[in-house]
C-alpha cells in the first residue's frame, strides 16, 4: 500500500469519524460546532495539499518505512 493510498483513507476516516461524533453528541444541528470545526480543519488540509503538495503526516509514513508510489487508482 502506498502513503498516496493511506492518506486518502485516513483522511476520509476521520472525516467520517468527526461527523459520526457530531451526530452522536447531538452537535450536527450546527448549534454548537466543536466536532464540525475538527472536519472544516481535515477539509482544509486536504485541499491545501492538493494545491501545495505539503503533507506533514506523509514524511511520518516516510519514516515508518511506507512506500510512495503512483496513482492511488491504478491497480
Amino acid at each position: 500500500m502506498t502513503i498516496e493510498r493511506i492518506m486518502r483513507i485516513l483522511a476520509g476516516s476521520m472525516i467520517l469519524l468527526s461527523l459520526a461524533l457530531a451526530h452522536f453528541t447531538s452537535q450536527i444541528d450546527l448549534s454548537s460546532l466543536s466536532w464540525l470545526w475538527f472536519t472544516a480543519f481535515i477539509g482544509f488540509n486536504l485541499l491545501q495539499s492538493g494545491f501545495t503538495g505539503f503533507c506533514p503526516p506523509e514524511f511520518l509514513l516516510k519514516r515508518m518505512g511506507f512506500q510512495s508510489g503512483g496513482n492511488a487508482c491504478s491497480k
